[in-house]
C-alpha cells in the first residue's frame, strides 16, 4: 500500500509540473512596461500627447489610445478635435492626427471606439454640443481603427434626453451604451445598441444613480462592473469612483463601495474617470483605471495636463475591487505574442 500511495504521489506531481512550466513560460516571455504618471506622455516625434477623456482600445495586436485634443483653450470652445495614437508597447506612440471626418460645428467630448464583428467596421461614438449644454451623440464608422471615421449619424436617439458622458461594452458581441442623462439630473443608465451598434434598441437599465458623470463599464469573469462619481468637470480635485455591480449587463447594479475615496470621502488619485482599459498580460486580462488629472501641468495649458493609469486593478474573491493607491509609476507585464484582441 505504502509503494501504491508513493508512486501515485510522483504521478500527481507529473501532472501538475506541465501547468507549473506553462506558467512560467507565460511569465519567461512577458515584457514589462512602466507607465509614468508624473510626467507628459510624448509620442515619436516629441511632441505632447493631447489625448484627454476617451479611450484605450486594443486592435490587431496594437493598442490605440483615443482621446480629445484641446490644445491652450479651456476645453469649453469648437476648437475641441478628436485624435488617435497607436502603439505596440504602451512606451512608443505613433501619431495619427484627427480621426472624425468633416465634423458639424460644436464642442465635442468623449470619443470611444468598438470593433463591430458583424460588420467590419471600427464603430466611434461622441458626445457634441451643438451649444453648450444641449448634448447630443454621434456614431461614425471606419475600416481602420486609426479612421478617418466617416459619420453616420450625428444625432443618435437615446432613451433619456440630453445626453452627456458616456462609455461602451462589448459583450459576446452584443453592444452596451453606459451614458449621463442630463435631463435626468445628471443621471446614469445603461442602453443596449443595435447588432452594428449604430443605434440604440432602446432596451435600458432605468437611472442607477443621478448626480454622476465621467461612466466606465467592464465585465470580469460573470459579473458586470459600473464606476461613475459625482460631477466633476475638468476639476483639479478629481472625484471618486463608485462601483456598482451586477450579473446582467442591464442591471439590477449594486453599489460595492468607492475605489477613489478613502473611508472619511477624501479623493485618492486627483482625477476624474475616463475609462477602464482591458490590456492583455501573460496571466490573463489586466484592469487598469484611467483618470484625467485636470490642472496638473504647470505651464497652465488645458492639453498638457496629464492622464493617470493605474496598474492593475485588484479584486478579492467576492469581486469586489480594492481601492486604489496613487502611485507615480505602475508596471504592466505584456505578453511578447498577444492575442489579435477585438479588432480582426
Amino acid at each position: 500500500m505504502k509503494q501504491i500511495a508513493f508512486g501515485t504521489y510522483w504521478v500527481a506531481i507529473a501532472l501538475l509540473m506541465p501547468v507549473l512550466s506553462l506558467s512560467q513560460q507565460a511569465l519567461a516571455e512577458s515584457k514589462t512596461i512602466i507607465i509614468t504618471n508624473t510626467v507628459a506622455r510624448s509620442d515619436t516625434d516629441g511632441n505632447f500627447m493631447d489625448v484627454h477623456d476617451g479611450c484605450l482600445e486594443f486592435f490587431d495586436g496594437i493598442f490605440y489610445l483615443y482621446g480629445t485634443r484641446y490644445g491652450k483653450t479651456d476645453g469649453f470652445t469648437k476648437a475641441n478635435r478628436y485624435v488617435c495614437y497607436s502603439s505596440a508597447d504602451l512606451a512608443q506612440w505613433r501619431f495619427h492626427g484627427e480621426i472624425l471626418t468633416n465634423p458639424p460645428e460644436g464642442i465635442y467630448y468623449r470619443p470611444y471606439v468598438k470593433f463591430c464583428a458583424k460588420t467590419k467596421k471600427y464603430v466611434l461614438w461622441y458626445n457634441w454640443y451643438p451649444s453648450l449644454w444641449n448634448g447630443q451623440y454621434g456614431v461614425a464608422t471606419s475600416d481602420s481603427p486609426a479612421g478617418p471615421f466617416v459619420i453616420h449619424n450625428n444625432n443618435v436617439q437615446v432613451k433619456h434626453a440630453q445626453p452627456g458622458d458616456l462609455g461602451l461594452l462589448v459583450d459576446d458581441g452584443v453592444a452596451y451604451l453606459i451614458y449621463t442623462s442630463i435631463a435626468n439630473k445628471h443621471g446614469i443608465s445603461i442602453e443596449k445598441l443595435s447588432d452594428d451598434y449604430l443605434s440604440s434598441t432602446m432596451e435600458n437599465s432605468g437611472i442607477i444613480a443621478d448626480g454622476c458623470e465621467a461612466c466606465a463599464m467592464f465585465k470580469r469573469n460573470d459579473s458586470y462592473y459600473a464606476l461613475f462619481d459625482g460631477t466633476c468637470c475638468f476639476c483639479p480635485g478629481g472625484t471618486g469612483a463608485r462601483v456598482y455591480t451586477a450579473k446582467s449587463p442591464l442591471g439590477p447594479y449594486t453599489l460595492r463601495g468607492n475605489i477613489n475615496r478613502e473611508t472619511n470621502g477624501k479623493v485618492i488619485v486627483p482625477a476624474q474617470q475616463t475609462h477602464i482599459a482591458e490590456i492583455p498580460g501573460p496571466e490573463g486580462i489586466q484592469y487598469v483605471w484611467m483618470g484625467d488629472l485636470w490642472g496638473s501641468c504647470k505651464d497652465g495649458i488645458k492639453g498638457h495636463d496629464l492622464q493617470y493609469w493605474s496598474g492593475p486593478l485588484q479584486f478579492d474573491g467576492s469581486g469586489l475591487i480594492e481601492t486604489l493607491v496613487r502611485e507615480d509609476s505602475v508596471t504592466l507585464k505584456l505578453p511578447n505574442k498577444p492575442d489579435a484582441g477585438d479588432g480582426r
